[in-house]
């Protein structure tokens, strides 16, 4: 009876995109939290959580390389059964849209040796037809009827905290269509401290407004309020950060004297790959 109630629910890939810079206690969390909440849900079945440290285009300021972060990550994550590093958006030459990411690992779920490349970065529309004949086009669960042996692909969801979500409001950050997409075809899992404004954030946007049964906020009721800003800054100053990260990324950092005030540096007035993108296409 077990077996069949697992059946009917829908599988879901928890995706977190992200600088990782370094990777900390409260990333990790974000994945538990959000398993807990789908699974209190009785619907949802979470089958992987996906860690995609950003590439070094990114040019964030004191973003050090993707080398480091990406192994950081992995230590961080030897341990666990379920979420696992992804090297694949850090490895591109160029910076990449979260969408393409989450475009990625979807196709990637739908055939799994995928050739490294942007060609599985496709949306999930159909070549040619307009978005208007498809007003269902991702609805994972249908699949089942096209045969009996083949069961649904697990739904992609973006696990973000509420920064990422309330970034969707910065001009030029996020492309609109990209924000519809994300929201519409895949979902957001955002994490949320008791009495954030994400719920006031969702209804003063119109297009967050119209898909809000696809943004699962999760309350996160013990608090955390570690970020990788902080132990940079810790580091910098000669602070402890012990109990703040994994051990053996406590180690890693120190083994390879990662973070300095001249690592804090780099990139500094350099502009953020998606806003000089955004603005030169919004030029064009």
């Amino acid at each position: 009876m077990a077996m069949e109630d697992s059946d009917k629910k829908t599988e879901v890939v928890l995706l977190a995109c992200g600088s990782f810079n370094p990777i900390t206690n409260m990333h990790l969390r974000l994945f538990e939290l959000a398993k807990d909440y789908f699974h209190e849900t009785g619907k949802y079945k979470v089958i992987k959580g996906i860690i995609s440290p950003v590439g070094d285009a990114y040019k964030k300021k004191g973003l050090i390389s993707a080398n480091h972060r990406v192994t950081m990550a992995k230590l961080a994550t030897k341990n666990s059964d379920w979420v696992e590093v992804d090297d694949w958006e850090s490895s591109q030459s160029e910076w990449l849209e979260t969408l393409k990411v989450l475009r990625y690992h979807h196709q990637k779920l739908l055939s799994p040796d995928p050739t490294n490349s942007l060609q599985n970065a496709i949306p999930l529309t159909k070549p040619g037809r307009k978005r208007k004949q498809e007003p269902n086009r991702h609805d994972p669960i249908k699949k089942k009827n096209q045969s009996p042996d083949i069961k649904s692909v697990p739904q992609v969801k973006l696990l973000c905290g509420s920064d990422m979500l309330e970034s969707f409001g910065i001009p030029n950050l996020w492309k609109l269509e990209d924000i519809t997409e994300i929201v519409e075809n895949h979902g957001l899992v955002c994490i949320s401290r008791a009495g954030n404004n994400v719920q006031k954030f969702i209804y003063e946007s119109d297009i967050l407004w119209r898909h809000k049964n696809n943004i699962h906020l999760v309350e996160e009721w013990i608090t955390n309020d570690i970020s990788s800003t902080k132990i940079r800054r810790a580091l910098r100053r000669g602070q402890s950060i012990r109990y703040l990260v994994p051990d053996v990324v406590q180690a890693y950092i120190e083994k390879n004297n990662l973070y300095s005030p001249e690592s804090e540096d780099r990139n500094a007035g350099v502009v953020l790959a998606p806003l000089q993108k955004h603005a030169s296409d919004s030029k064009n």
